[in-house]
């Protein structure tokens, strides 16, 4: 017995129309005849009551209606399971994460789960910290790779990832060049060039500065670690940046010393509390978890 007919079945005895009812199907009015005909046939009752120009149910058609409603609720509902199931299993996940991301292994996540995970797209989207921390609060983003400082806010479910150091590049011909490390009070009086003030290194580096009791000379801010690094090379002052992602972009005439006290980003994963993540984000979740935990033993 096909249910698709008793779920034609049902059609026809709320319209007692076949035109209607053929409208409703998307079927010919011939096409749905046979169809009635066919459960009839497998019944072995005659379901409509035929007489007339407008079909009416016959008894048994109303002994069989409600049973007929009950099998049709049901395959509307396993379907709608099915295709929920199914979308899960091949949907598309928005991942945010700040700009660099192949010095702190984010590529290799992302490469490693579209590997382990070929039904999901995803699409990544770069910003700073700041940026994508208001794309989470308002689900622009499902989950967000954050520069955060030692302590995290709390705002938000984290999975650590990965660390980084505030490192001062300066010119080889610096009188602070030649030493092991620099304590953060000790830049008071120096020209320093910062990444943008919309950003959150911009408020980690004036917070460190602000710690130590003073206001820094902030000479220039720009959004491109190279520019900064260009302005180091002519001698216009020291840039205050990570240490991983800049180092790569260091020429001879360029030294990288690290401050003291050490002042630690930390590379987290965040996504919402209290909010349901479909499968594709909670995968990912669970790859940087155990990432995290592989990188620890």
């Amino acid at each position: 017995m096909e249910i698709e007919y008793i779920c034609e079945f049902v059609v026809l005895a709320e319209t007692c129309n076949y035109m209607e009812a053929a409208d409703r199907l998307f079927v010919s009015q011939s096409a749905l005849s046979r169809h009635i005909k066919a459960l009839e046939e497998d019944l072995q009752v005659q379901l409509f009551d035929r007489s007339t120009r407008k079909v009416s149910l016959s008894p048994f058609g109303s002994l069989f209606l409600p049973y007929a409603r009950q099998i049709a609720s049901t395959r509307y509902a396993y379907e709608a399971a099915i295709g929920s199931a199914l979308k899960a299993e091949h949907g598309n996940i928005r991942i945010g994460s700040i700009p660099v991301m192949s010095q702190y292994r984010i590529t290799d996540l992302i490469m490693r789960f579209q590997q382990e995970n070929p039904g999901f797209s995803m699409d990544i989207i770069e910003g700073d910290t700041l940026e994508l921390t208001r794309m989470l609060r308002s689900g622009q983003c499902d989950l967000a790779f954050l520069r955060e400082g030692e302590r995290s806010t709390g705002e938000f479910n984290i999975v650590h990832h990965d660390a980084d150091q505030l490192t001062a590049f300066l010119h080889r011909d610096h009188p602070f060049s030649g030493r092991q490390f620099i304590r953060i009070e000790h830049l008071r009086n120096e020209p320093l060039m910062l990444l943008s003030k919309n950003t959150f290194m911009y408020s980690l580096c004036m917070e460190a500065c602000r710690s130590a009791g003073f206001t820094p000379n902030v000479v220039l801010t720009t959004h491109r670690a190279s520019n900064m690094l260009d302005l180091v090379r002519k001698k216009m002052g020291i840039a205050l940046l990570t240490k991983r992602p800049t180092l790569p972009l260091l020429t001879d005439d360029i030294v990288a010393i690290d401050i003291e006290p050490r002042i630690i980003t930390n590379i987290n994963l965040a996504y919402p509390k209290n909010q349901t993540l479909g499968v594709g984000a909670r995968r990912f979740i669970d790859l940087v978890n155990m990432s995290a935990t592989m990188s620890t033993v």
